[in-house]
């Protein structure tokens, strides 16, 4: 789906463009390019759940834009708006992740409302500029929800496909992280069939694809076949096959109705008793994640740190360096970081190379970009197609197509000399690489550690559940797979905390051998639910669970 994104930001962005061109007024893109970035986001969400994500999207959007423009027009202090900037970075970053919106995350914020505060501006120009802000992101938030009247299941039929080439994978290569990657992606399969609303007759077929791809799960879970008889093997599904339903899944056509997987009348049940007790709540459940990723004592904050003394160093030492709108060396800063300081430093070096390559690209098409507005506009579509095409893919790739489209955008409010423009946006690159880093380094996160064993403690509490649902004298098929799905959630989040602790820098000792023990153990409960449930065959010892 990578060029999802891209054309819905391509359609969104030119349709204010070219309402502007005919009034004569390219000198206002930058603040309709605002709400129309609001197009990248949600595209994992089952429509029910985009419409709302991008509403939230676009509100946010407008709201950093008014705090921007009404900064920048109450003072033309660059310290002011420095600190202004950074604050609204932190700010924009800590809310991203505790809300967990996904990519492109809080860079596209940054970006906009960073610019904006360098943006000449006066205080009754506001309104109007919030007002197009508002009108390029109702756009896309059609754009965004638009295809919902062509194909409904679409996100749904994706993230099943997704499952399927993920459990393919675990097959043809067995192992933890493979493993790890084919739990994590039919958890999410079940999550977005969760939150697409009533079961339809093509998500009740997703629904049974979904369940042969956890069927390769359970199958290669640790130990799940050392107890089988040899008259019974556990079966396996074909990875061609599950590649063959995957294609078919995420194509126009139909979806492809196998024969269901042993166990699947009960799982299929359990999903309907989940969405029945659902309703309702999902509203008060986010409330309560954003409460508990903002409270004191969330491993968000610290990141939040980083990234208000990040951009605000990186903001302070691109003026100190004269450069006269240091907004690039703030979103540089930005948006190194990560869930740890490993994937920050990654993340820089990446960075940094990718920006000074579009700086050369600048410099090559500017001189034709220049032969009229048509030219500015097509170029400006055609490198914002290329960065969401390709920064997900490659990110380095990506933020050489970033670079270009975010010196053009200058273009419209008029030319400005070349080699001022790429000297700014060459130092900036490098300042807001070094500080960011510093500051991520400076400010550690000790808190990851604490992530991790409240992970760790989730799953066990998750298995201890499993382990009852199993022991009960009579099973109950609904609660035997909620408390499967639970702890395969749990698995999922103590994986990503493991990690996320590993790549940070001064921590305290890390319960490595409980890690990985949680894990095995884990995964032989859910290989004992499955057989329970029917999506194994039986094996005749019960003993290990």
């Amino acid at each position: 789906m990578w060029f999802k994104p891209a054309l819905s930001v391509v359609v969104a962005t030119a349709v204010p463009d070219l309402v502007l061109l005919a009034a004569d007024r390219l000198d206002l893109v930058m603040y309709t390019m605002a709400g129309s970035l609001c197009a990248l986001y949600g595209h994992n969400l089952p429509y029910v759940r985009r419409a709302r994500a991008v509403a939230g999207v676009v509100v946010s959007m407008v709201i950093g834009m008014a705090i921007s423009l009404v900064a920048a027009s109450l003072t033309s202090s660059a310290t002011v708006l420095i600190a202004v900037g950074a604050v609204l970075a932190a700010g924009q970053k800590t809310l991203c992740d505790a809300t967990r919106i996904g990519p492109p995350g809080p860079v596209i914020f940054t970006f906009v409302t960073s610019a904006a505060l360098f943006a000449p501006q006066r205080l009754g120009q506001v309104p109007g500029h919030l007002a197009l802000t508002l009108a390029a992101g109702a756009i896309a938030w059609l754009v965004a929800v638009g295809p919902v009247l062509i194909r409904r299941e679409g996100p749904e039929r994706r993230a099943t496909a997704r499952a399927l080439d993920a459990a393919a994978a675990h097959l043809a290569d067995p192992g933890p992280r493979t493993r790890h990657a084919t739990a994590a992606a039919v958890h999410a399969a079940w999550q977005c069939l969760l939150a697409a609303g009533r079961p339809t007759p093509t998500r009740r077929a997703l629904e049974r694809l979904v369940v042969h791809a956890e069927t390769a799960t359970a199958a290669t879970a640790p130990d799940a076949c050392l107890n089988a008889s040899p008259a019974v093997p556990v079966p396996a599904p074909d990875p061609d096959l599950l590649r063959a339903w995957a294609r078919q899944a995420r194509a126009r056509g139909p979806v492809p109705t196998p024969p269901p997987a042993p166990g699947t009348s009960d799982e299929l049940f359990g999903i309907d008793s989940e969405r029945a007790a659902r309703r309702g709540t999902s509203r008060r459940d986010a409330r309560r994640a954003l409460l508990r990723g903002l409270a004191p004592g969330s491993p968000l904050l610290p990141i939040g740190v980083r990234a208000l003394i990040g951009c605000a160093l990186a903001g302070y030492a691109s003026q100190a360096a004269g450069v006269g709108r240091p907004y690039w060396a703030i979103v540089t800063a930005a948006s190194l970081y990560q869930a740890n300081v490993t994937l920050s430093w990654n993340r820089a070096l990446q960075r940094t190379l990718g920006n000074l390559i579009g700086v050369l690209v600048f410099a090559a098409v500017l001189p034709v970009s220049r032969t009229g507005p048509l030219a500015l506009i097509g170029f400006c579509l055609f490198f914002g197609f290329a960065a969401e095409a390709l920064i997900t893919r490659n990110y380095w790739l990506g933020s050489v197509a970033v670079t270009p489209m975010a010196l053009l955008v200058l273009e419209f409010g008029g030319t400005h000399p070349v080699g001022e423009l790429i000297g700014d946006r060459v130092l900036d690159t490098v300042i807001g690489a070094g500080t960011g880093l510093l500051a991520a380094v400076l400010v550690t996160n000790r808190r990851a550690g604490g992530r991790l064993e409240k992970a760790l403690a989730a799953t066990e509490l998750a298995r201890a559940r499993a382990v009852s649902a199993l022991a009960a004298p009579l099973t109950d098929p609904v609660a035997l797979d909620a408390a499967r799905r639970g702890l395969t959630g749990s698995l999922v989040e103590l994986r990503d905390a493991d990690d996320t602790a590993a790549g940070e820098w001064w921590q305290r000792a890390l319960p490595q051998e409980q890690v990985i023990a949680a894990e095995r153990a884990g995964h032989r409960t859910l290989a004992a639910t499955a057989t329970r449930q029917g999506l194994l065959a039986p094996a005749p010892e019960n003993g290990a669970v």
